[in-house]
C-alpha cells in the first residue's frame, strides 16, 4: 500500500490529466476513425471526424446516461451512434424523424410522401471507383442537401423499401454510399439512447491504400 501511496503521490498531476482526457472524451468530444466506405464520398476511408457529445445531450461519463437533454437529431444530421444491432459503434445519416412516413424506390427517397430530388454530381479520388465504378448524385429534400454514392455494377438489394412509419424515440438512418451500407434497411431503426453524438468535421485523414500518408486537403473539411 505505501508504494501505491508514493507512485499515487509522484504522479498525480499525470494521474489528474489522464482522469480528465478520459472524462472529456467520454462526454464532451471525440474523434472517431472511419474504416469503411458506407459514408462515402461525404466522410472517405481513413477520415478521422470529430464527435460532439454536447450536441444532443450532456451525459453522465463512460455512460450512455443522459443527464441533460439538450436536443435531437435533425433529419440530415450526420451521427454516431453505438448500435445494439450491429454490435459496433456507426456513422450514419439522419433521414427519417419519429412520425415519419419513408420509402425508396430504385434509390430514390420518399418522406411523408415527397419524393428527393437528384442532380448529377462528380467526385475524384475516390479509390474505390477502380474495382466498382460508381455514379453520383446530389439528393436535396427541402433545404437540407448532400451528395451519395450509387454502384454501376453492384446496386445494393435494398434500393426499395417501405413505406415504413418511423416509431417514437427512433431514426430511420442511411448511409450515403446507398449500395454499401449496413444500416435501417436491414438493421431497422435505431433508438435516440443508441446515438453517441454528431459529426460535422473531418480531424484528419490517412490514406490507406498509399501507406496511410496524409490526406492534408481533408484536415479540417467540413461535411455536408
Amino acid at each position: 500500500m505505501r508504494t501505491i501511496a508514493k507512485f499515487l503521490a509522484r504522479n498525480k498531476g499525470f494521474i489528474t490529466f489522464m482522469l480528465c482526457m478520459v472524462v472529456f472524451r467520454s462526454a464532451v468530444a471525440d474523434w472517431n476513425v472511419v474504416p469503411t466506405g458506407s459514408m462515402q464520398p461525404t466522410i472517405r476511408i481513413g477520415d478521422r471526424i470529430l464527435v460532439d457529445k454536447l450536441a444532443y445531450d450532456v451525459r453522465l461519463p463512460l455512460t450512455h446516461i443522459s443527464l441533460l437533454h439538450l436536443a435531437d437529431p435533425q433529419r440530415g444530421d450526420i451521427v454516431v451512434l453505438d448500435s445494439r444491432a450491429a454490435h459496433e459503434r456507426l456513422v450514419k445519416r439522419v433521414i427519417g424523424l419519429p412520425g415519419d412516413r419513408v420509402a425508396m424506390r430504385n434509390n430514390v427517397i420518399f418522406i411523408n410522401g415527397r419524393a428527393a430530388s437528384y442532380t448529377a454530381g462528380s467526385y475524384d479520388g475516390i479509390h474505390d471507383d477502380l474495382l466498382d465504378p460508381a455514379r453520383y448524385r446530389i439528393e436535396r429534400y427541402g433545404d437540407i442537401r448532400h451528395a451519395i454514392r450509387l454502384s454501376v455494377n453492384r446496386p445494393s438489394p435494398a434500393i426499395n423499401f417501405g413505406p415504413v412509419k418511423v416509431p417514437p424515440g427512433r431514426y430511420l438512418l442511411l448511409g450515403d454510399d446507398r449500395d454499401n451500407s449496413m444500416d435501417s434497411r436491414y438493421l431497422g431503426f435505431f433508438a435516440r439512447d443508441e446515438v453517441v453524438g454528431r459529426s460535422r468535421y473531418v480531424v484528419a485523414s490517412l490514406d490507406p491504400r498509399h501507406h496511410y500518408l496524409p490526406r492534408i486537403h481533408r484536415f479540417g473539411a467540413a461535411l455536408d
